[in-house]
């Protein structure tokens, strides 16, 4: 089943794109509230916010697949490609721990894991399986590490009591965070962590879904024919994800085995979409904007970050005399005036978008792209 794409897929750029800016939109609301959708789910169940994780991460998958099988039919050393992943992933892993730690750094109280750390890992681990196995081999990892999910979770002992293995004040999740991880978890929860120990293993399986479809993309399939592949194994997966969430949540926060088979499905049906309008139908013109804000997709996440931050910390005048954080003063002056509550939130959201749109086209423009 090789896996080898010629060219760059429009598609995947796009989709890439509409990613990143789908997490600007919801990483940066102007203030409470927000609408349910651009909000995570309060514990299990799922928002549109919910799916953006595990679609870069999908997508993650994919261009890995397809650009290291290119290298690797070109006559690339497996054993130079794997220092070029430990070295991604090392770097990408500093960034992580860079916006976690910025702008004071106390690293007594940093944050250990996190989503660019979570990247880093499942990159490092489905780059690791992807060179040295094949696609059934990548299969039976999914099985794997599934299934030892499953059972850690339902199975192992846990020294609470809660209203059932997957309760926020009780799951074996949030146990193993406290025991590895105390005080270097997520500033919003402090005893657990939504990128986590355990919760990586089925977000692991989440990227090597991707991989999958790259071996698809490789495929020699006629594009109408590779788009019913695509499709189908969306519907596939979803239904398997809903089946699955009888018996286990479909949450988030416990990145549980639902969640990561659902949202692989939803990532596989729009990536279908996408690529039957780009690559097959060619209407790629329209798609523009998006590979432009999907080509530098960590620069842009790291930059939002810091700038997120800044906007928090930044403190002025306000006009009654007390003082605010820069963020909050450009929110009333020139959003809270124009709409209710919610809707001020959302313009100043789509705000942020636009400016980090503006920021990837004159990167994209000066052809500077950040290559770790």
């Amino acid at each position: 089943m090789p896996a080898a794409q010629s060219s760059r897929l429009t598609s995947l750029d796009a989709f890439r794109g509409l990613t990143v800016a789908s997490m600007m939109l919801v990483n940066n609301p102007g203030s409470d509230p927000v609408y349910t959708q651009l909000d995570h789910a309060a514990w299990s169940g799922w928002t549109f916010t919910d799916t953006i994780f595990p679609f870069f991460l999908w997508i993650m998958g994919v261009a890995l697949t397809l650009s290291t099988a290119k290298r690797i039919q070109e006559g690339a050393d497996r054993g130079k490609l794997l220092l070029h992943v430990l070295r991604r992933s090392l770097l990408l892993y500093a960034f992580g721990l860079f916006l976690a730690g910025f702008p004071y750094f106390h690293l007594a109280h940093i944050r250990i894991p996190g989503v660019l750390p979570r990247i880093a890992v499942c990159y490092l681990v489905a780059s690791l399986i992807f060179l040295y196995t094949g696609w059934r081999a990548q299969i039976a990892s999914i099985i794997v590490l599934f299934s030892s999910y499953w059972l850690l979770m339902t199975l192992a002992p846990l020294p609470c009591s809660g209203v059932d293995r997957f309760d926020v004040n009780c799951n074996f999740a949030r146990y193993v965070d406290g025991l590895f991880l105390s005080g270097h978890m997520w500033g919003h929860t402090k005893v657990w962590d939504p990128e986590g120990i355990v919760s990586t293993l089925p977000a692991i399986g989440t990227t090597l879904f991707g991989v999958l479809t790259g071996h698809l993309l490789g495929m020699k399939l006629q594009p109408a024919r590779r788009t019913a592949h695509l499709a189908a194994q969306g519907v596939a997966l979803v239904a398997i994800g809903e089946l699955l969430s009888v018996w286990m949540p479909i949450n988030k926060s416990l990145w549980t085995v639902p969640y990561a088979t659902l949202m692989a499905g939803l990532a596989s049906l729009e990536f279908a979409a996408f690529y039957w309008v780009a690559d097959v139908r060619g209407y790629k013109r329209w798609m523009k904007p998006l590979v432009i804000y999907g080509s530098n997709a960590i620069a842009v996440f790291v930059l939002s970050g810091i700038v997120g931050r800044l906007l928090g910390l930044i403190q002025v005048i306000a006009p009654n005399g007390t003082r605010e954080s820069l963020g909050s003063r450009i929110y009333e002056a020139c959003f809270a005036p124009l709409a209710a509550p919610i809707n001020a939130s959302l313009l100043y959201a789509i705000a942020i978008v636009l400016l980090f749109f503006l920021i990837s086209w004159l990167l994209y423009w000066r052809r500077w792209f950040l290559r770790l």
